[in-house]
């Protein structure tokens, strides 16, 4: 047991270890490259081999990107010329000497770049970052370019090369390794749903690993192409392509690439929300005992400002502008409120579900014809699962604007009504006391308060019964009421008491068939039968004595008849037996009061052992001592639910003795 509890299984082991691996694929990589979120519009880049050096700004005569796409094709010739001029066969490449890089100061004019006695840059006021002076500029830009140089002139050896193969081929096996890895827990996966034939397959683990083979690909592919200066001088040809500013702000533009960043910054964000959300509910709240409705109402509340609070800090940090943001978003919001309404009010609706609670989770519910338990309440729906084992996903809006029967909520004690009818002649004191005990003895069925049958009326073909009980279980009305009624039928039966089914009368009206007919029964019968009336036993033909009918009916009414009473001499010796109620002495306030029980424990005893509701508890302590058999030890309180004392009178007397 303690070995599964803290032994994480192979899949997250291997996620782990994936994680790590490509972390430190990243560590190793080449930090040459600037990753910013937006670009200034006035700036364009200065490149050699895929790798941004840094940035120049407009001018008024040329614009910066004319600038910097002038000074890199000076560049790229240069390294041309060098390494056509100096082959690369030669292992000395990082001891020869680069294109002389020199720059032109002249009193009164701005310094400039020449390489190779070609113009490559004029450093501007615009160029020169804050507390820097020209010419100082000018130096750190020197510095830059020839740094980038030597490293060209290096990438471009045959020992370097060789390592580049070299370490592009263990990153291919890393890949390879990683990529069998997790195919190996997928089809572990599968096994063990086809061997326990269940549906284990979980689509987010699932959709995770893909995503993390894809990841394993594309940080193999990024390695690889930064070790060579041709494949990262078309990534960065492929890239750029992608950088191409699609949206401008504030004088910042933004790209694809820009956007994929800040949207796989939020996902991750979001996965390590939803995750810290998790342990929240499933380990903190759950150990405090927290009830499995506020458990999700703090979750999802969490999430949310979790979520919106980093998105908040992921924008900061990257240096996009939030204002010119919330400009658009209201701009946008305005036109797709009213395509997606809908989905606002579910999301409202979740809200206010959560917050109110009017329904929380496993809570049994009906809304309109659908009945279940609610599994999960979510920002845009409710999963409910039904007596079937069918899961069915309703919006929020649905528990706001309509009807919602809870029977969970504040007390899942409820009262059953179970239809009878019987039919007319049967005697109603026989019926009554058939459904009683049909119904007094099911283990599921609260004996206080106890059942009731009510005479509903007078039907068109049967007598109309009612019976009334109570239940803690919700969830097992329906098996309830199949049960009852299985026994109702078979102590009807037993009773010999008829169920009807449905009768019509049909009156023929003619003086000459009438006169027809009692022709025919004179002669048939020479003694008129007897009458009939509901309720009475039909006298038979040839018999002596009196009719029944003639008797009038005496049958007391219903609501007169006596219910069922409580034992009470049963019920206390169970109090005072072993197993009973706990009666010792007690004290209070520097008092000692001798053999005596606490209310509250009374009631929670007859709750438990008679099957009572709370009232109905405090209603039977109530008749202990209208019965004189148990009172207050100092006569100044009723019973009540309460830390109160009370003794029995048979104790009192024991000990006065």
């Amino acid at each position: 047991m303690l070995y599964r509890r803290f032994c994480w299984p192979s899949w997250k082991v291997l996620v782990l270890f994936c994680s790590v691996v490509l972390l430190l694929i990243g560590l190793a990589t080449p930090a040459h490259s600037e990753i910013t979120i937006g670009r200034r519009s006035d700036r364009a880049p200065i490149v050699l081999d895929g790798k941004v050096l840094f940035r120049v700004n407009n001018l008024t005569e040329f614009t910066a990107k004319e600038r910097a796409k002038q000074a890199n094709d000076s560049l790229a010739q240069a390294l041309r010329e060098i390494t056509t001029a100096s082959p690369a066969s030669t292992e000395n490449a990082a001891a020869r000497s680069s294109p002389p890089l020199k720059v032109n100061t002249s009193p009164g004019a701005l310094p400039t770049l020449r390489l190779a006695d070609r113009h490559l840059l004029t450093v501007t006021k615009r160029d020169v970052l804050l507390g820097k002076q020209a010419s100082e500029q000018a130096e750190e830009w020197q510095g830059i370019i020839n740094q980038a140089m030597e490293t060209a002139l290096i990438e471009r050896t045959p020992s370097y090369q060789q390592r580049a193969i070299f370490k592009s081929g263990v990153a291919a096996v890393i890949a390879i390794l990683l990529h069998c890895g997790i195919q190996w827990v997928r089809l572990r996966w599968r096994r063990q749903q086809l061997r326990t034939m269940q549906d284990t397959n979980r689509p987010l683990a699932l959709l995770g690993l893909t995503g993390l083979q894809v990841m394993i690909w594309g940080g193999a592919g990024y390695y690889i192409c930064e070790l060579f200066p041709q494949f990262r001088t078309l990534l960065y040809l492929v890239l750029r392509s992608f950088d191409e500013p699609i949206l401008t702000l504030n004088q910042q533009e933004y790209g694809i690439v820009d956007l994929l960043i800040v949207m796989g910054l939020i996902l991750g964000l979001w996965a390590s929300v939803r995750g810290l959300t998790l342990l929240l509910k499933s380990k903190i709240l759950q150990l405090l005992g927290v009830n499995r409705g506020l458990q999700d109402a703090i979750a999802i509340l969490t999430q949310y400002i979790l979520t919106a609070l980093g998105i908040v800090v992921i924008l900061q940090v990257l240096g996009v502008d939030i204002n010119a943001l919330l400009i658009v978003g209201s701009a946008l919001g305005l036109g797709i409120g009213f395509g997606l309404q809908n989905i606002v009010n579910n999301f409202i609706s979740g809200i206010i579900i959560l917050l109110d609670r009017p329904i929380e989770a496993g809570d049994f519910v009906s809304v309109g014809d659908l009945v279940g338990t609610v599994e999960k309440i979510g920002t845009r729906s409710t999963e409910l699962r039904t007596l079937d084992e069918v899961t069915i996903i309703i919006p929020n809006a649905h528990f706001i604007e309509k009807e919602v029967v809870n029977w969970n909520h504040g007390s899942s004690v409820s009262r059953l009504h179970l239809p009878v009818s019987v039919a007319y002649g049967c005697d109603i004191e026989k019926v009554q006391q058939a459904l009683l005990e049909s119904v007094s003895h099911h283990p599921d069925i609260l004996a206080y308060p106890q059942p009731q049958v009510q005479f509903l009326g007078f039907g068109e073909s049967a007598l109309d019964f009612e019976i009334l009980i109570w239940f803690r279980e919700p969830r097992q009305q329906y098996r309830l009421k199949s049960e009852l009624f299985y026994q109702i039928e078979a102590k009807l039966r037993q009773y010999r008491i008829e169920i009807p089914f449905p009768q019509r009368d049909l009156h023929v009206r003619s003086p000459h068939l009438e006169q027809l007919i009692d022709l025919l029964v004179q002669q048939r019968m020479p003694q008129p039968p007897g009458l009939y009336y509901p309720g009475e036993l039909r006298s038979h033909p040839q018999s002596n004595q009196p009719s029944p009918s003639s008797q009038p009916h005496t049958s007391e009414p219903l609501s007169q008849l006596p219910s069922p009473e409580i034992n009470v001499d049963k019920l206390v010796l169970q109090m005072r037996a072993d197993n009973g109620i706990e009666i010792q002495d007690r004290r209070h306030h520097l008092n000692i009061y001798p053999r005596c029980f606490i209310g509250s424990e009374a009631v929670e005893w007859l709750m438990r052992t008679q099957r009572a509701t709370r009232q109905e508890a405090i209603r039977i302590g109530k008749l202990l001592i209208q019965k004189r058999i148990i009172h207050h030890v100092l006569d100044e309180h009723p019973f009540d639910d309460a830390y109160l004392f009370y003794r029995f009178h048979e104790d009192e007397q024991v000990q006065e003795k």
